[in-house]
């Protein structure tokens, strides 16, 4: 089974090209919903970060407050640091978990979007990488109008995550968001013919 790694950077439409992948059939293991999972009620995680962050960051219903633990490790680099030494390991385990299956089920290609890819060395889990690229004034414009954000909030989150021009540098192949969702879509269409998943 060939296993691409899907990155970029937030607000850099990621979630888009990974959409679209799961609508064509492809088999995606998405990172993000992973570590939404190792958080919930009753899982490790969430254990994880109410011993190391204390309970205020659980709401009244016993779930993760994402919003007060965002605000808290958007500021702080060392407790960002601590954060992700606590769920990555978690994370990772679930992932090759979901790589088993599908290696089971003898898929030919599986899709790892994985926003963190690089930071966190996981392209050490793919044979191929594909970075979604925009330019740094889009990706800051496209955060803010997405998340409500201030300009420095914005740039504080795009700040806590490897530029997306480094990126770009170490990926086998870019897709370009800069313009509209059809030309995206045409770039992973001509991708997938051009054989660069052949390894």
């Amino acid at each position: 089974m060939i296993k691409i790694g899907l990155t970029g950077g937030i607000a850099s439409g990621k979630s888009t090209v990974s959409r679209w992948l799961m609508a064509q059939g492809y088999p995606v293991i998405d990172a993000d919903r992973v570590s939404r999972e190792v958080v919930t009620p009753g899982e490790k995680g969430l254990r994880l970060i109410a011993g190391h962050f204390g309970e205020a960051m659980l709401l009244p219903t016993g779930a993760l407050d994402r919003k007060r633990l965002g605000a808290l490790i958007f500021q702080d680099d060392k407790k960002r640091k601590l954060l992700n030494e606590l769920l990555h390991p978690l994370i990772r385990t679930r992932m090759l978990q979901q790589l088993e299956e599908l290696e089971k089920r003898r898929e030919p290609i599986a899709f790892l979007d994985i926003p963190l890819l690089y930071e966190s060395g996981l392209e050490t889990l793919t044979d191929k990488t594909i970075v979604v690229y925009v330019t740094p004034e889009q990706q800051l414009k496209r955060l803010m109008k997405r998340n409500g954000l201030t300009e420095e909030q914005a740039r504080e989150r795009i700040d806590a995550q490897m530029p997306l021009e480094e990126k770009a540098k170490r990926a086998d192949a870019i897709i370009d968001n800069n313009g509209s969702v059809t030309k995206t879509e045409e770039q992973i269409r001509a991708l997938l013919h051009k054989g660069l998943f052949d390894c």
